[in-house]
């Protein structure tokens, strides 16, 4: 029996599930685990998960106190019950989980360790090791230096709204360990701004994704390249070979109900041999070429809006949920 494009996939590169649905999980059984604050919204609404969701909440109340009102227990149990969803994660998945910092402190350095070595410490002291745990991290200026604060304290990082070769530089320059290019979302633009079609290697968002990856191995930087926001299975085909690639169920399960022959795209020892002219980004030069880069421009701002947007609608939904719990306590 001739093997799944999954199955394939898997012996060059490390699946990653991108999602909030343990139950997919239990079905997909990836390497590693990623989650953003759409995808937790999705998973906090669904039944299934709702005593995790309860179960934050209340804690949350007992830490804050009775005179707190549900705003701000909302927000503390929205991080709570990102770190609580990853702990659930890690019982299914053998490698890591990514959790989110606030999107709402993307252009904020200092609040964005800050919250980033609250969420490490939460995991620490559910004896979880950091080997197994990334922090999502915008990949705006300001977040590719606080992740290189993070990544010389021993805090991993996954550098997340990657759309630009400026942006990959910079955090490859900045230590980080992983970065997530988001295919899907470079081709939306680029199908919008055209009024074209792109498909295989013309697709601008593999095309990203295969500049930053031949940079990456052509130099010798650490970093690994985990593509991401894929909007069919042809995108996911084109960059095998990948570090990681990151893969909603739906697409995984149409990955694992394929056959046929899945060639090596994207090859670290091919890349060493390219002619590729290295580039030097400082904070000025990123600044111009993000500039210069309206895709980049748009889909950073709308992507850190979007997530922002998640966060205020979980705050609401988990404000609305605390209110109803109390109101069954008192009766």
């Amino acid at each position: 029996m001739s093997k799944s494009l999954l199955e394939q996939l898997r012996a060059m590169t490390v699946v990653v599930a991108d999602t909030g649905d343990i139950e997919a999980m239990e079905k997909f059984r990836p390497q590693d685990a990623t989650t953003n604050p759409s995808l937790i919204t999705a998973a906090a609404q669904m039944p299934q998960y709702q005593s995790i969701v309860d179960g934050v909440l209340l804690e949350a109340r007992k830490e804050l106190g009775s005179s707190a009102d549900e705003q701000a227990v909302a927000n503390l149990a929205f991080r709570r019950l990102a770190i609580a969803f990853g702990k659930k994660i890690l019982e299914i998945v053998p490698g890591r989980v990514s959790t989110e910092v606030d999107a709402r402190l993307s252009f904020n350095t200092e609040a964005t360790i800050a919250q980033a070595r609250e969420i490490i410490k939460e995991y620490d002291s559910a004896g979880i090791g950091r080997d197994r745990v990334l922090i999502k991290i915008a990949s705006t200026w300001e977040g590719i230096k606080a992740a290189e604060t993070l990544e010389k304290e021993g805090i991993h990082c996954n550098l997340t709204l990657l759309f630009g070769l400026h942006q990959a530089i910079a955090c490859a320059e900045a230590g980080v360990t992983l970065i997530s290019p988001f295919v899907g979302r470079i081709l939306d633009w680029y199908k919008k701004d055209t009024g074209l079609n792109y498909e295989g290697t013309e697709d601008p968002g593999v095309k990203s994704v295969t500049t930053v990856f031949n940079y990456y191995k052509r130099f010798g930087y650490k970093t690994v390249v985990m593509g991401a926001s894929f909007r069919n299975i042809g995108e996911i085909k084109e960059l095998a070979g990948s570090d990681l690639l990151t893969i909603s169920p739906q697409l995984l399960g149409e990955l694992e109900a394929a056959t046929g022959d899945l060639p090596r795209k994207l090859d670290p020892v091919a890349a060493k041999a390219m002619d590729i002219q290295k580039i030097e980004v400082d904070h000025e030069t990123f600044v111009k070429m993000h500039a210069a880069d309206r895709m980049a421009t748009d889909k950073l701002a709308e992507g850190i809006k979007g997530f922002s947007e998640a966060l205020e609608k979980l705050e609401t939904l988990l404000a609305k949920r605390l209110t109803e719990l109390e109101a069954v306590a008192v009766n």
